[in-house]
């Protein structure tokens, strides 16, 4: 299954530079885990904001939860999670 994924990030202000640091630099190597698998398809950062839009491509809703909830910066996101499928009109075949 395909999800839509917006990820928006707020670190406390008060959270340790050093902290926060550790935190981003964890996340990257868990963001670029994720992608060589295949498993998070897409991402981009939204200008001007501390936010991503994702594509996830995982067996269901429990894989997608679990992924997201292994990201190091989960405690500070919100998220917004739309089910995708294929569109009709669509010329691509493998839709990647």
């Amino acid at each position: 299954m395909l999800f839509h994924v917006e990820m928006d990030v707020r670190i406390p202000h008060d959270l340790p530079s050093e902290t926060a640091d550790k935190l981003k630099a964890t996340e990257k190597a868990r963001a670029h885990e994720l992608q060589k698998s295949g498993k998070w398809r897409h991402l981009w950062r939204i200008a001007g904001r501390y936010a991503n839009v994702s594509v996830f491509e995982v067996s269901g809703p429990q894989e997608l939860h679990d992924i997201l909830s292994s990201l190091p910066l989960f405690p500070y996101m919100t998220m917004t999670i739309t089910p995708l499928c294929r569109h009709p009109s669509s010329v691509r075949e493998d839709d990647r």
